[in-house]
C-alpha cells in the first residue's frame, strides 16, 4: 500500500498539465485494484492448485506481476531524488550554523528524474504485457549441430527434437499449444525427447491436451523422463494413496500421448545394424528438489561402449552426478530452469537472473567430450508469460566426427 501511495505522488508531479486530473487518479486506482485482484488470484492458485486457468485470470495475474515491477523501478528513481533533497536540506542547515548560508534549490529536478524513471520503468512493464499476451506462446526453434566423437556412423545426421517443461496446468489456449505441436512436427524428427514437468501439480491437468500431444510424430518414437512437478509434491493430497494414484495416472497419460517413460532405466534405438542408448532418470536436483534419480540403476543394462543420451530434468544433476560418474555419458538433455522466463538473448550475449542460481541455465554446455543441453521450456509457470526467453523447441542434429 505504501508503494502505491509513493508511486501515486511521484506520478502526480508528471501529470500537472493533464486537464482531467480526476480521470487519471481514477485510472491509477483502477490499475491498483486490478493488480490486487491479480495478487489474490495468484495466492489462490498456489493455495488451491486448480487444474486449469482461464485467459482472463492469466492476464490479471500477469498484470499484477508487471505493475509491481513498474512501481518498484519508478520508486527507486524517486528515492534517489528524495535522498538528494534530504542531503541538500542537511547541507543548507549546516551552512547556516557555520555562518555561510546557501540557498540550494533544485527547480524541475524531481520532474526530470521522474520522467527518466517513468521511461525506464515503462520498458519492462510494456515488455511484460507483451509477454503475458503473445510471448508465452512465441515458440522458437533452436537448431543445434553437434559433432560427437563416439556417435555410430549409422546415426550420422540423426535429428533429435528436445522439449521440456510443458506445465499443462498453466495453458489457457489449446489453439496456441497446437501451434507449438505443429512446429515440433515440422522438424521431421528421428526422435523426440521430453525431459519432464508435464504438469504443475495434478496429473489431470494434461487431460484436455492429450489428443493434441498425441499428434507428435517421429521415426523412432518418443521418450520421456519425470520432472520435480510431476510427483505432486506441491499439492496437499487427502491421503498418501491419493498422491500415489496421481503419479500412476501420470504414467498412464505419458503412455496415452505416446511417450516411453524412462524411470531410472534405458532403451535402445537400432538403425542399420548399430544402436544408441536412451537413458532416463527420475528427477534429481539440489534440495529442496527431490532426488529420485538413480543413474547407476539406469545404466545397469547399458554397455560402456554404447553411445548414450541421458534424459535428466534438472541440469544440476550433470555437474553433481553425471560428470563424476565412471560411465561416460555423451549427451545429457535437461530443462527445469525455464530461463526464468525473463531475460535478454541477442547474438553473442544472453542473460537472465536465473544464472545466479543455475550456472548452466539455457543452451549448450561442454566439458571435454561430454555435452549438456538445457532447454528453455515449452510452457510457463508462476508468471504467466515470457519476456526475452521464449518457449523453446530444440532441434539437435547429431553428426559423427
Amino acid at each position: 500500500m505504501a508503494l502505491d501511495v509513493y508511486t501515486f505522488y511521484g506520478l502526480k508531479t508528471l501529470v500537472t498539465r493533464f486537464e482531467n486530473q480526476r480521470l487519471w487518479r481514477y485510472s491509477y486506482f483502477l490499475l491498483i485494484i486490478i493488480a490486487y485482484i491479480g495478487t489474490v488470484f495468484l495466492i489462490n492458485y498456489f493455495v488451491k492448485k486448480p487444474l486449469h486457468i482461464s485467459v482472463l485470470r492469466n492476464l490479471i495475474i500477469g498484470f499484477a506481476f508487471s505493475f509491481i515491477i513498474f512501481k518498484i523501478l519508478f520508486s527507486l528513481f524517486l528515492l534517489i531524488d528524495d535522498f538528494s533533497r534530504i542531503l541538500g536540506f542537511a547541507t543548507n542547515n549546516l551552512a547556516k550554523l557555520i555562518g555561510n548560508p546557501k540557498d540550494v534549490t533544485y527547480p524541475q529536478r524531481r520532474k526530470f528524474i521522474g520522467q527518466i524513471g517513468l521511461g525506464l520503468a515503462a520498458i519492462p512493464f510494456l515488455s511484460m504485457l507483451y509477454g503475458i499476451t503473445k510471448g508465452k506462446y512465441n515458440y522458437k526453434v533452436k537448431h543445434i549441430k553437434l559433432k560427437l566423437k563416439n556417435l555410430p556412423k549409422a546415426f550420422d545426421g540423426f535429428k533429435l527434437v528436445h522439449i521440456s517443461d510443458i506445465h499443462s496446468g498453466s495453458f489457457d489456449s489449446i489453439e496456441d499449444v497446437q501451434r507449438g505441436i505443429d512446429l515440433i512436427n515440422e522438424q521431421n524428427a528421428d526422435l523426440i525427447c521430453f525431459t519432464g514437468d508435464l504438469v504443475n501439480n495434478d496429473s489431470r491437468e494434461i487431460a484436455p491436451f492429450i489428443s493434441d500431444f498425441k499428434k507428435l510424430k517421429s521415426k523412432y518414437g518418443l521418450f520421456s523422463s519425470l520432472g520435480n512437478h510431476d510427483y505432486g509434491d506441491y499439492k496437499k493430497w487427502p491421503s498418501e494413496q491419493a498422491k500415489k494414484d496421481n503419479l500412476a495416472l501420470l504414467f498412464k497419460h505419458h503412455k496415452e500421448i505416446g511417450f516411453k517413460l524412462l524411470n531410472n532405466e534405458a532403451a535402445y534405438i537400432n538403425k542399420d545394424g548399430e544402436k544408441l542408448a536412451i537413458v532416463g532418470v527420475e528427477n534429481w536436483g539440489k534440495p529442496p528438489f527431490p532426488q529420485h534419480g538413480n543413474l547407476d540403476k539406469a545404466l545397469e543394462k547399458i554397455e560402456e561402449t554404447d553411445f548414450k543420451i541421458l534424459l535428466s530434468h534438472d541440469p544440476t544433476h550433470w555437474d553433481y552426478k553425471v560428470l563424476k560418474h565412471p560411465t561416460f555419458i555423451d549427451l545429457t538433455l535437461s530443462g527445469h530452469t525455464h530461463g526464468m522466463q525473463f531475460g535478454i538473448e541477442i547474438p553473442g550475449f544472453k542473460w537472465s537472473p536465473i544464472k545466479y542460481f543455475y550456472p548452466r541455465w539455457a543452451g549448450l554446455y561442454q566439458e571435454k567430450q561430454q555435452f549438456l543441453y538445457v532447454n528453455r521450456g515449452f510452457g510457463f509457470l508462476g508468471f504467466p508469460g515470457r519476456v526475452g526467453i521464449w518457449p523453446e523447441i530444440t532441434s539437435i542434429e547429431l553428426t559423427a566426427v
